[in-house]
């Protein structure tokens, strides 16, 4: 099928949800699983030795139920290119020190978490009674101090959509990320665009880059410091739905970048909340592309946006 086609039937295929703000569940089946087997990329990019990345998946706030499909794709498109050994977990024991380096690259799949502490490591560690409160927030910060000094010693770190939410009131982990989560209105088409349409990490996409039904994120904290190099957008004044009296008519807010630290790379990605975005060709090659980045398979242009 030729491109344009293509997305124009995405298109209107998104627009026919716009009004019920949320696509249906999606069964993770053998056929899903065969589906996005046959849509992604045979090879990688960028030339690699085959490497390990840890896909962390545990959530202790909302549960995203792409959360399963999301672990299967990056199975997927890192197996079938032959470029990485993917392992999936949910126990927090992944990030003591000893555990971290058996990975390349770790990556936050929609790791939302809840409560008042916004930490998920914390949120995990007092479902145990027997600990007290000061012992268990002593070892959730031991666990968030592993993870920001194994980026900083050339781990790279990959975090997916919610996972923004991972430690979002920690101050060093949205400077490490580049953000923190806001909010989000509620789910419509959005037109996801090319900040740079050279830059390498986008040659997936076409130009005017793709449409599909998500979540429009917006950002706090160390967002507005905007230390990171931006890959896709979308224009303010076409999300429907912001917070009332913070309504943002003209601008662009980023769905996706990159950022160096110390010796390791970082990443993010916002799409997607749906598996149904997962069954663009164009988005998984964007996923190997930037589980190959992290892994410190490519060198490109990182300049942030901050002067």
């Amino acid at each position: 099928m030729k491109r344009p086609i293509f997305y124009a039937i995405v298109f209107l295929f998104t627009l026919n949800f716009a009004c019920a703000q949320s696509l249906e569940e999606v069964t993770l089946d053998q056929a899903w699983k065969d589906k996005i087997q046959s849509l992604a990329p045979e090879k990688a990019t960028f030339p690699a030795k085959k490497k390990n990345i840890l896909v962390f998946s545990l959530h202790t706030g909302f549960n995203h139920w792409v959360i399963p499909h999301t672990e299967e794709m990056l199975k997927i498109v890192g197996e079938k290119s032959g470029t990485f050994s993917v392992t999936g977990s949910k126990d927090i024991a992944e990030f003591e020190a000893k555990n971290l380096k058996k990975y390349d690259a770790v990556i936050l799949n929609n790791t939302c978490s809840i409560g008042d502490h916004r930490n998920l490591f914390w949120d995990k560690l007092k479902e145990n009674t027997a600990v007290d409160s000061a012992t268990s927030m002593k070892k959730a910060l031991e666990l968030e101090a592993n993870l920001l000094r194994y980026v900083e010693k050339g781990g790279g770190l990959l975090v997916v959509h919610g996972g923004v939410t991972t430690l979002n009131n920690s101050w060093d982990f949205s400077r490490l990320l580049g953000a923190s989560f806001d909010y989000h209105p509620k789910q419509q088409p959005i037109q996801v665009r090319l900040e740079d349409p050279k830059h390498p990490l986008v040659q997936a996409f076409p130009a005017e880059g793709f449409n599909h039904v998500d979540e429009p994120y917006f950002y706090k904290n160390a967002y507005a410091e905007l230390d990171f190099k931006p890959l896709l957008y979308f224009n303010n004044s076409e999300i429907e739905s912001q917070r009332k009296g913070q309504e943002l008519t003209e601008g662009k807010t980023y769905v996706a970048w990159i950022r160096p630290e110390g010796k390791g790379k970082v990443m993010y990605i916002s799409p997607s909340h749906n598996a149904q975005s997962f069954e663009n060709p164009d988005l998984l090659q964007f996923y190997l592309d930037g589980m190959q980045y992290v892994a410190g398979d490519v060198e490109c242009d990182e300049t942030p946006l901050k002067k």
